[in-house]
Formats: structure tokens, sequence, C-alpha cells
């Protein structure tokens, strides 16, 4: 924390001062160990997610749906991690107070015995305060680290991938928007460069980072992008969350708060937004962007670069995240430009976090932008029309009657009475912020649009959470002495802490073992959706699904090759699982702009219309494809049967009907076979299963 949070002063005018007995700067990172300890949990944590991983893919347990099994390993896991962290960080901390007994005790001493000069203005010259020192065995010392940097890590594990080890889809399975994500993250896999997930030749709208990097790690594994979902997110929420651990060890100088923010921080991320991985990411550094700026803007250069590269990066992967703190990071700029009305620095570094963030941000965006400032056709996006129910009401954690809930309440406290230290006033400034946006939203619906407020959730808890966490850290440093400075000796004091840590670890237990239930539906998704191979997880029956393979097989025979292909179907499973270009995406909210969603819609009806009519001739509809402007499909894939061509093969379109929700409606359109069956000179017709493919014969 600030300077006016430090607990343990440099001097001490004589017998009047307080000697606080610990202080949050006794495991205070310098800058460049900070900058190697972050490397350092990163990679850690990227690895032994890793690991795990390869080793539960391994196993041979029931699924999570069919048995309670899965779940009592999470748990049993769970109770591991948090025992072994609990111990260590006790044990560190009695290390503490044992040396803050020693040092008061020389203090006192030091104090008895000093001759008192008065100076020149007659008082007498403060006693110096000996410094903290505090002995410990290394190989406990790293034992410590290592557990405390890879405690998120290992809860992710625990909590995430044992209960999906039997199967190999993620979170979700292929539902909702994990088709879309998983459609983005195979297109990745295919490609290095900045792609659309789904349109031909043109740059991708929604940012491509996380994805991108997932793209990697399947070409490193040999994976279909597809199966490498869920490593992937959970080696990078893992590996985000142990970084938590250095960075606040740096703002706090307490390995023992840095470890409880990052697991209170990685179980909330776990509980609200574990199927949405790179966002969850984004979200969880938001607490500690909020302290970096406050520092950043009153003169460091360091925090100025952190909060520069996590902005930056942050646009790369979640820009609705990345909106919202930045426009806070802004209001703090303002507050204290207020408060110190002769010093422009706080502009100064604002300018230079902006510039430079919005520099790494072009690295996704900029093919973008340009596309759109060199005329390239588009629409206007609706991504923002979505307005659930969550959305109409404004987030009030602190009222739940949970754990999390408690610290919240704690949070917005100690916000509110500790105002006064700049850190904190930076956090209530980003909360107030979080909150205006929220509201923010629900008022843009007048304007027939959203900001996505309910999103925002996450952020507010996070940030409520946090403080909460430092309100009980400062209480344990300062709360005894200040309430019964006469009452509690050091045995007491030991108790204290003891009792203090046990609560904590068993309230986060607590909370930490009820995630795989929390997630109980996704992870159901995951063993009951059928996965690009055909089969589910849980060894029932698959659904249509399991004809894909051998439709992509089909495609493939025809010498078509899936990264070059253009494909219009209405099986949003099929192009996730396999990596063909789409003429059409499935809904407008996901689609980009530069690819002209309704009027693609136009174009389709006017085909399937068509071909019941002037369209019906062969040559006729291979003219009309061939004259579209976007480049034309190469295969169709329809719901329809080959014996009965009279009753036509289905598809569907999607349309936007925000405000309404559900916001998506799809209508179903039948094209005429008499085109494709016809000219078999033109088309190659074959049935699998419920599937009709239409694959163009090539010349």
């Amino acid at each position: 924390m600030s300077s006016s949070s430090t607990t343990a002063p440099d001097a001490a005018p004589a017998k009047t001062q307080r000697l606080h007995t610990e202080g949050y700067t006794s495991d205070l990172l310098s800058r460049n160990l900070t900058i190697v300890a972050i490397a350092a949990a990163w990679v850690g944590g990227a690895v032994f997610i890793l690991g795990a991983w390869l080793v539960l893919r391994m196993t041979t347990w029931p699924a999570f749906n069919t048995s309670n099994m899965t779940y009592a390993l999470s748990t049993a896991a769970t109770v591991a991690v948090m025992v072994a962290v609990g111990g260590l960080i006790a044990w560190w901390l009695l290390d503490e107070q044992k040396a803050a007994r020693r040092r008061k005790a020389s203090y006192r001493t030091a104090v008895d015995v000093a001759e008192p000069e008065p100076g020149q203005d007659g008082n007498v010259t403060p006693v110096p305060v000996p410094a903290l020192e505090i002995s410990r065995p290394r190989w406990r010392v790293i034992l410590t680290y290592l557990v405390a940097y890879l405690s998120p890590a290992a809860l992710v594990v625990s909590t995430i991938a044992v209960p999906l080890s039997s199967t190999r889809l993620y979170l979700d399975g292929i539902q909702y928007d994990q088709g879309f994500r998983t459609q983005f993250l195979g297109r990745m896999t295919e490609v290095l460069g900045n792609h659309d997930m789904n349109y031909a030749d043109m740059p991708s709208y929604y940012p491509l980072g996380w994805f991108w990097g997932g793209g990697r790690l399947a070409n490193f594994l040999g994976m279909p992008g597809w199966e490498v979902y869920q490593p992937w997110a959970l080696i990078s929420m893992g590996a985000a969350a142990c970084i938590l651990v250095p960075v606040w060890q740096r703002l706090t100088g307490s390995l023992a708060v840095a470890t409880a923010i990052a697991l209170v921080s990685t179980s909330i991320m776990l509980v609200m937004s574990p199927e949405e991985p790179y966002g969850a990411i984004v979200a969880i550094g938001a607490p500690a962007a909020a302290i970096m700026a406050r520092r950043a803007l009153l003169g460091s250069w360091f925090a100025s670069s952190a909060v520069l590269l996590y902005l930056g990066l942050s646009a790369t992967m979640y820009t609705l995240f990345t909106g919202a703190v930045a426009l806070s990071v802004t209001a703090i700029a303002a507050v204290f430009t207020a408060l110190h009305a002769h010093n422009f620095v706080p502009v100064i570094r604002l300018f230079y976090i902006g510039i430079g963030s919005i520099l790494i941000a072009l690295i996704s965006w900029g093919p973008y932008l340009w596309s759109v400032a060199t005329g390239h056709p588009h629409s206007g996006s609706s991504a923002p029309h979505y307005l659930p129910p969550e959305a109409t009401q404004i987030p009030l954690p602190f009222l739940s009657p949970t754990v999390i809930g408690l610290l919240c309440l704690i949070g917005l406290i100690y916000l509110v009475v500790r105002a006064y230290d700049y850190d904190v006033l930076s956090m209530g400034i980003v909360l107030l912020g979080f909150y205006l946006w929220s509201v923010a939203s629900m008022i843009t619906t007048l304007a027939g649009s959203t900001l996505l407020g309910f999103r925002i959730d996450i952020l507010i808890v996070l940030v409520m959470a946090t403080a909460g966490v430092l309100a009980l850290a400062e209480l344990r440093l300062v709360g005894v002495d200040w309430l019964y400075p006469d009452r509690f000796g050091a045995k007491a004091r030991r108790t204290i802490t003891m009792v203090m840590v046990l609560i904590l670890s068993l309230g986060g237990l607590s909370y930490a073992q009820r995630i795989p239930q929390e997630n109980q539906v996704g992870i159901d998704q995951a063993y009951t959706n059928t996965d690009g191979y055909g089969e589910r997880a849980d060894r029932f029956a698959p659904d249509a699904g399991k004809h894909y393979p051998a439709i992509d097989e089909k495609v493939r025979s025809m010498g078509y090759e899936p990264s070059d292909t253009v494909m219009l179907t209405d099986e949003i499973h099929l192009m996730a699982f396999n990596p063909y270009l789409g003429f059409q995406a499935f809904t407008s909210h996901y689609a980009n702009p530069l690819g002209e969603f309704t009027e693609r819609n136009k174009t389709i009806e006017s085909w399937a219309n068509g071909s019941w009519a002037e369209l019906s001739d062969p040559q006729k509809f291979a003219a009309s494809l061939d004259d579209a402007k976007w480049r034309k499909p190469d295969v169709f894939v329809f719901r329809g049967d080959l014996s009965h061509p009279e009753s036509g093969w289905k598809t569907h379109i999607a349309e936007d009907i925000y405000p309404n929700n559900p916001n998506v409606r799809y209508r179903a359109l039948l094209f005429s076979p008499a085109p494709f069956l016809r000219a078999p000179d033109l088309w190659d017709v074959s049935q699998i299963g419920p599937f009709v493919v239409a694959a163009r014969v090539k010349s």
C-alpha cells in the first residue's frame, strides 16, 4: 500500500510513538526481482498446469455427470492446496512475529539506555528503529515461495481440470458462445496472421490475442484447435492468476497478503467467468491496475509501464474490460490532478500510458481499422445488442450471504473508512467507475444498444473482495494493539494470527470446494456434447455431430483443404470442430462488420428462393454464386434427404431481434435440390447421416 499504510516506521520520536510489531514491507520485492518473479510465476504456472493436464489426460475416471468420484477427488485436491498454503503462510507470519518481538525488545532497550540530547529546537533526538531481521531456513523459504506462487494454478487444476479430466471439451462443451470461441481458436491454429474467425480474406474484428496464443499451443502439441481449447483455457487462467502473487507482493510488501488476494481472485474468476477465459484473465488484474495507476500518475515510471502493458495487452484480448479500466484510470488522473492543482504529472503520465497502450492494441486492431479507414464496405456491429435479466440490476455482492459476500462487505467499509489513503482512494474511484458503467449500460438501451454492463459484475466483485483482504490484513497488523494495547501478549498474538489464518483458510476452502458445483451445468455439457471425433465423453450415444468427421473426410476427398474452403451451413458445431471458412457467420453478434452480415443474409435467401424458380437451372444457379460480391461457397451442408428431394434441403439464417431476449431469431430456408442434382458435372452430392453435402466439382 502507499506510505500512509506502511505500518513499520523508519524512526520513532522517543517513547511516545507506538512501534507496530509487523509491517507490509517485510517481503517487498525490488523492481528487478518483481520482473523476474512475474516471469517465473507465469512460466511456472503454465508448466505446472500443462503437466497436470497431461497426467489427468491419461486417467480413465468416470464422467462428472454420471459419478461423484471426480467431484470427491476435486475436493480432496482443493483441501490439499488450502492446507499446504495455509500451513506455510501461517508459519511465515509467525516468523515475522518472532522477529518483530526481538526488534521491539531491542528498540525498548535502546530507548531506555539512550541519553536524551535536545536539539536546537528543544526536541529530543529520536532513537532509530532497528531493522526487522527474519531468519528462516533456505529450504522453507524456497518451499513457501514455490507453493504460494503456484497455489492459484493448483486451484485451477483441482476445481476445473479434475472435473473435466475425462472429456476433451471445455466448460459448456460446444454450446452457446463456446461454439464461436472454438471456431476462432481453430482458425488461429491454421494461420499465423490476423484473420477473421469465419469470413475469408479479412482481418479479425474481435481481439485475437488469446486465440492466437492458443493456436500456437495447438501447433506445439500437434492438436486440433477445438481440442486445445481446454488445456489452453486452464493454462492461461492459471498462469495469469499466478502472476497476481508477485504483483501484489510488490504492491503490498507481504507474501501472505499477496497469496490471499491471488487465491480469492482466482476463486471468484472460476465461479463468475471461467467459460470466458480471455476475459477472466483481464478481469483479475483490474484491482492491481487501480493501485498501479495511482502510483503511475503520481510519478512512478515503473508503475506507468506496468499499467501501459496491462491496458495494451488486455485490449488485444477483451476490449470491454479494457475500456472500463481505461476510463477509470482517466478518472483517477482527473482526481489527482485536482488534488495537486499545480502538478500536471498525472496528465503527462496518462498521455504516456494512453499512447503506449494504443500502440500495443493496434497489433490486434490495426488491420481492421485500416480496412475501415480505406473504404472497405462494412456494417454496424450488433455485439452490444444483448440485455439478459442480470443486466437490469445493479450488482450488490456485499449483500450476498456467502464468504465472498462478507469479504465484499468488509472491503466496502474499508474503501470508505480508509479513503484518505491514495491507494484505497484509487480502488474506490475504480469501483465507482464500474458502477457508473453498469448504470450507463442500462440508460444506453434508450439509444438501441447496451454497454454490456452485466459483464462488469466480476470487476466489481474483484475490487470489493480485494479490498476486503487488505482490510483483514491491516486489521491483523494494527487492530489488536489499537483496540487492546495492554491486554495481549506474544502468545495471544500468535494465537490470534493462527485463528485468523485458520478461519480464512476454512472460508476459502468452503468457497473453493463449491466451484465445481457452481459450474456443474457447464461441466455436464462438456460431457454430454458430441466432440470433434464424434464421441461423447460420458459414453452415451452421440448426436448428429457423430457424422461431422465423415463430412470432413468427404469434402477433403473432393480436393478441398478446410483452411481454404468456403462452406455455407448452419451447423455451427461442424465449423467449430473443422477450420472451414464460412460464407455466413451464425449470428450478427459475432459477425465481423466487414462481412456485411445483413447483406449476406439477403443473398442466401435469394439463392434459396431462386432455386425453386429462375435459379433451378444449374448454370444460372452457379452463375449467381459466381456473381456474389464475396468469395462464393465451395460446399453446402444442408439438413435433408436425397431420397425425398421434393421436401427441399434446409438451412437457417439468424436475425438480430434486440431488445428482445433471446436476442436472436433463426429462420429456416429451403433450397431446391434441382440445381445440384441436375448437374453432376458441377456438384458432387452425398448423403451423410441426416446431412446432404453438396461440393462444387473442381475443374
